[in-house]
């Protein structure tokens, strides 16, 4: 099924969908602690940042220089970004321990299987098309409700 460094593209992948669980219950957690969301949230984008400026400093990534001109000729919506991981982190922040973390990333799983397949099918925002078909739209389905089924509660 995936050969080269897709195997190791899709543990990695595996191990970010453990953490984003992780990272909204730590989270939320903060966020009662402090008695504010959005310092949480705040503390959480400063660790953040440390964390990615490291890792550029030690040069991860595709080089440990960035073009400049880069900048100025990315589409303003490129940027926008910044804006969705901060709603999210806002919002699994503030409404996680009223929910419940699961329930919250549950409705997270599902926009997140819509959108993508909506941007895969589009290749919106410079991502490889891949069209929807009956099968793969089948496989969004049963995805959701597998993850429906999971938290379901009995």
């Amino acid at each position: 099924m995936f050969s080269g460094p897709q195997p190791a593209y899709a543990g990695i992948m595996a191990l970010t969908g453990i953490g984003i669980p992780v990272m909204a219950a730590l989270n939320a957690g903060l966020g009662q602690r402090l008695g504010n969301p959005a310092a949480a949230a705040s503390v959480l984008f400063a660790v953040a940042f440390l964390g990615t400026l490291t890792a550029f400093a030690v040069g991860l990534g595709s080089g440990a220089t960035v073009d400049a001109r880069g900048w100025g000729g990315a589409p303003v919506w490129s940027y926008g970004a910044g804006l969705f991981v901060a709603f999210y982190v806002l919002a699994i922040t503030a409404i996680g321990p009223r929910f419940g973390i699961g329930n919250a990333v549950f409705f997270v799983l599902v926009g997140q299987l819509a959108s993508a397949a909506v941007i895969d099918h589009f290749g919106l925002f410079g991502a490889a098309r891949s069209e929807i078909t009956l099968p793969r739209l089948a496989g969004v389905i049963l995805m959701a409700a597998g993850v429906f089924l999971a938290r379901k509660q009995a």
